[in-house]
């Protein structure tokens, strides 16, 4: 879910050859694919954790590291060599990494193969697709028409705003054993109801479902390839015309990677670990908050869900239920070591449980609570915000709208997800059209810059000053010495 909506980790979708500390212990989740041996019946009791308890004060902000310097230095060689060989360096990552055969040149995949895909489904899993990306196709819909070309009069003339889409981007989607194809949808449909021209998908290994989601997105195409490698495919145009901007979730080396080429074009964000935050009362189900905070817990072992609450009974009561969920939960692996990292506030009172939550400024927020409503609006920092027992945040996850790929480890403070916003351009321009009724803000211009020192800006605005205007600069006149 979330700019951090990561699969718990997936070998076609690393990009370097070792994997760090956090990347093997999330490698743990490889056995769930297989509906793992090894995973049947239920946990021991002394096996399964609960929500620790902090006060207030105890809290700690995320310190955001969105990349690891051992995953940017493994990112980064494999970009250059992207980068320099083209064709022949993407093709031998693809390779390294058994996404495509040794004897094999493919890894783009067209609008007819992704059609294929999608007649090969059944009837019920094409509906879902085909449903959930119109949610999200009208959402962003509505999200586009929000901001609109404008024009305004200035002083001699007029000065306008364009809204403009980008020509091309690249979705990333998480591929393999555990393939997301609702990342597909959620960045490849917002892509091009944003009135992007050409969507590009890339994902490694893909099922047919995700390119079946991809055809129903309406991509142009599929790169049948992840990690580092395809977001410098993406990026410098291998195989492919080079991308405008690259959108979507990934593991570190595609964070890596796309930090990295961040500025030969544009990226969405970095997003770190999903994360969840419950703010509940006693009107909320114990039952419903455990299965929410484990439906997070199962994406990542970095993961963390949150609870905050003014009763202490609501913590018992939420730690009851979530051990017996956890305790059969087939994804367990992953969730135990994220629920360990997560925690419970215990608050005084709601309006202090409230100031936690802005202060962390959740990925997804959560309120269950007996005026969920009116406690939401004093709500300021969040990625997605639920509001009530029934608004799951699973929904979000899975297209009821807004979109999934959400900002993480506090970013909400300063930014949004993921939106038709991201993919568009607001230019500015302006003329002038009556040199007379221009003559004040010139002149103003003539100060302003040798205020600045910029005696070369003063001059220039001087060539528009009309004799005997009257508007001549005043105090411009003397250049600032030097």
């Amino acid at each position: 879910s979330a700019g951090g909506r990561r699969p718990p980790h997936r070998l076609a979708d690393r990009s370097a050859p070792r994997r760090s500390i956090r990347e093997r212990s999330e490698g743990s989740a490889e056995a769930i694919g297989g509906q793992s041996e090894g995973m049947a019946g239920a946990a021991k009791d002394s096996d399964v954790p609960e929500l620790r308890t902090i006060a207030p004060s105890e809290v700690e902000v995320e310190d955001f590291e969105p990349v690891d310097p051992k995953a940017r230095a493994q990112a980064l060689e494999i970009l250059n060599d992207v980068k320099d060989r083209g064709e022949v360096g993407l093709l031998h990552q693809a390779r390294r990494f058994k996404e495509i055969p040794a004897d094999s040149n493919k890894f783009i995949l067209g609008r007819e193969e992704l059609r294929k895909a999608f007649e090969g489904l059944p009837a019920d899993q094409q509906g879902v697709l085909t449903r959930t990306a119109a949610r999200i196709r009208a959402f962003a819909e509505a999200q586009r028409a929000s901001i609109t070309a404008i024009e305004v009069d200035i002083e001699g003339g007029r000065a306008g705003q364009t809204v403009e889409p980008v020509r091309r981007a690249g979705c990333y989607a998480p591929g393999g054993r555990y393939p997301l194809p609702s990342s597909v949808l959620m960045t490849a449909c917002t892509a091009r109801a944003a009135g992007v021209a050409e969507v590009v998908v890339a994902s490694p290994c893909p099922a047919e479902v995700t390119k079946a989601a991809a055809y129903v997105a309406e991509a142009d195409c599929l790169l049948a390839i992840g990690g580092a490698h395809a977001v410098g495919a993406m990026a410098y145009g291998v195989g492919i015309k080079a991308c405008d901007i690259i959108v979507g979730p990934g593991n570190q080396w595609v964070t890596a990677a796309k930090a990295i080429v961040n500025g030969i074009c544009g990226i969405d964000m970095l997003a770190g670990p999903s994360e969840v935050l419950v703010i509940a009362d006693s009107a909320a189900d114990p039952e419903v908050i455990a299965a929410d905070l484990l439906a997070q817990a199962e994406h990542d072992v970095e993961a963390r869900p949150i609870l905050v609450t003014a009763e202490r009974s609501v913590i018992e009561g939420v730690n009851r239920a979530l051990r017996r969920q956890l305790a059969c939960l087939p994804t367990r692996d992953v969730a135990i070591p994220a629920v360990q990292k997560g925690f419970a506030v215990l608050c005084k009172d709601l309006a202090e449980a409230v100031a936690v939550s802005n202060r962390l400024a959740p990925e997804h927020l959560e309120v269950q609570t007996e005026d969920a409503r009116e406690l939401s609006r004093s709500l300021t920092a969040y990625g997605g915000l639920f509001v009530g027992k029934h608004a799951a945040e699973v929904l979000g996850d899975y297209g009821a709208g807004p979109n999934h790929v959400l900002p993480t480890s506090c970013t909400a403070k300063y930014t949004g997800g993921l939106s038709v916003h991201t993919f568009q351009r607001k230019n500015t321009w302006m003329r002038i059209d009556d040199q007379e009724k221009a003559q004040q803000q010139i002149s103003d211009s003539v100060v302003l810059a040798r205020l600045e020192g910029l005696e070369g800006h003063a001059r220039a605005a001087e060539k528009r000053l009309l004799p005997g205007s009257g508007s001549n600069g005043g105090a411009a006149k003397k250049p600032r010495a030097a």
